[in-house]
């Protein structure tokens, strides 16, 4: 992924906790996004850990959303995904659970990608908030985000260019 600089790659995880483990053995550049999957407020917690890392974006991806998500925080966050479950086992998410979400990263300045809401026929459900779709995206996907200070983890040669990334032990 690192030398790909021209794909962006969007890791998502349930586990945050563990990528802080791996963290000196990763290298973030600016192309390798970090996300963690929020369900409802009981997973919460997964939020710390990945703020915690050095990823220079970082995404919340709050689908299947299965309840309300009071209180979000979205301090270092860049980016926010909220979407319906869908199949034929689909539980039902609430109007008012996206609003809230919606109006927070508006009021936070963080961009909102509503991604559908679901159902056993997502297609016909659509996609659509409030009468307009949701297709935000962090600012760095166009080039314009400012440079985020991180822990640099690669060797630099000694003309000061990165080298490939050290084996894991």
């Amino acid at each position: 992924m690192n030398e790909v600089s021209q794909h962006t790659f969007q890791v998502l995880t349930k586990r945050p906790e563990r990528v802080r483990a791996l963290e000196s053995r990763l290298w973030w550049t600016p192309n390798i996004w970090l996300g963690v999957s929020i369900e409802s407020e009981q997973w919460l917690e997964r939020l710390g850990p990945l703020t915690a890392t050095g990823a220079r974006t970082k995404f919340l991806s709050l689908e299947p959303l299965l309840g309300p998500i009071p209180g979000l925080d979205l301090s270092g966050i860049d980016w926010v995904i909220a979407g319906g479950e869908s199949g034929p086992r689909a539980r039902p998410m609430q109007v008012e659970w996206v609003r809230s979400i919606r109006d927070t990263c508006v009021r936070g300045e963080v961009p909102f990608f509503f991604k559908q809401w679901g159902g056993v026929f997502k297609k016909r459900t659509g996609r659509t908030l409030d009468g307009r779709t949701w297709d935000q995206m962090p600012a760095v996907a166009a080039g314009t985000c400012k440079a985020v200070p991180y822990r640099a983890v690669a060797r630099r040669s000694s003309a000061g260019a990165p080298t490939r990334m050290p084996s894991a032990p």
